[in-house]
């Protein structure tokens, strides 16, 4: 008897919207859940892809329209120009091209923005500081921690990005990636079936047949770290125009990717964390970050126009 769970099957989204991006690239933005309801929008963190979320963003369908998308040159998007690959690119692509797409197709409504690590700090850098959102949950944005050092925090991320430039990035099969991902203190204590879904969404299979290349490439991944450093020192809480919430991962907890998040700004936005999870917060415990979700967004007393009349 196989008493296995099955596997997470990403469903097809009820819409798809290709946006154009600067520097000639696409961002692919998918739309499920309810069309009647107000809006969330979610995205992943470095290397990553917004469809591995699904066993967190499942739960919001019912309750909201979501919409996800990859940054560029992750998940569905083709892959660009590497000289188009960092933090404020994404910002700018989050605002100035995808949330635009999506008021002029699909209208306006009031939209909370889900975002972890990378897309996190993406949404900290937005051109309009966030004036488009109803409100930010951000799980784990790489920011300088408590107890760290700039010096000792730029470290830990040069470090970060040198094991991302040594990522093996062709496999013969989606197994060979879930086996490497059963010893990567990124995904201690995460079911196998979410790192054979994380094999589903990062790997794309090759043109002639032999195998898998990783979607977002490990020179890609590992500039994005490299920028990181800088970005990280610039975000500035007071400016932004939207309430925020950051769930950070257990800052106990040994060999988390970056520190969860600098305590002395507590004070300026609604914190918390997930305790005994790493830096894949929605990933490692993706029903309590949904609960924490839902307690920020109905705090922010948003009127639910709920289905039509009839």
């Amino acid at each position: 008897m196989n008493d296995d769970p099955a596997p997470y099957a990403v469903p097809a989204p009820c819409d798809t919207l290709e946006v154009p991006v600067s520097e000639g690239g696409t961002i692919v933005v998918r739309r499920h859940g309810d069309e009647h309801r107000n809006r969330i929008l979610l995205s992943h963190g470095n290397g990553l892809a917004a469809d591995l979320y699904y066993p967190f963003w499942m739960r919001f369908l019912d309750r909201f329209e979501v919409f996800i998308f990859d940054l560029r040159n992750h998940g569905w998007n083709p892959v660009g120009d590497i000289r188009h690959h960092n933090p404020v690119v994404f910002a700018s692509d989050l605002d100035d091209a995808v949330l635009p797409a999506i008021e002029r197709e699909f209208g306006r409504k009031p939209t909370v923005g889900v975002f972890h690590s990378m897309s996190a700090l993406a949404s900290l850098l937005l051109p309009s500081r966030g004036a488009r959102f109803a409100g930010l949950a951000l799980f784990d944005p790489p920011i300088c921690g408590p107890g760290l050092t700039q010096q000792e925090f730029d470290a830990r991320a040069e470090a970060a990005g040198g094991m991302a430039r040594l990522r093996r990035e062709h496999f013969s099969s989606h197994e060979e990636l879930v086996s490497l991902l059963e010893l990567s203190a990124q995904f201690v204590g995460v079911e196998t079936r979410l790192k054979r879904l994380c094999a589903e969404t990062v790997l794309r299979p090759r043109p002639d047949g032999s195998g898998y290349d990783l979607r977002c490439p490990a020179l890609f991944e590992a500039q994005t770290v490299a920028f990181m450093n800088a970005y990280a020192a610039i975000v500035d809480y007071d400016s932004m125009a939207c309430p925020i919430r950051v769930i950070g991962a257990d800052p106990t907890v040994p060999l988390t990717f970056l520190p969860s998040f600098d305590m002395r700004l507590i004070a300026k936005v609604d914190y918390d964390f997930v305790p005994e999870v790493g830096h894949n917060v929605p990933l490692g415990a993706p029903e309590r970050c949904h609960e924490l979700t839902l307690e920020f967004i109905d705090r922010l007393g948003l009127v639910d126009p709920g289905p039509p009349a009839g």
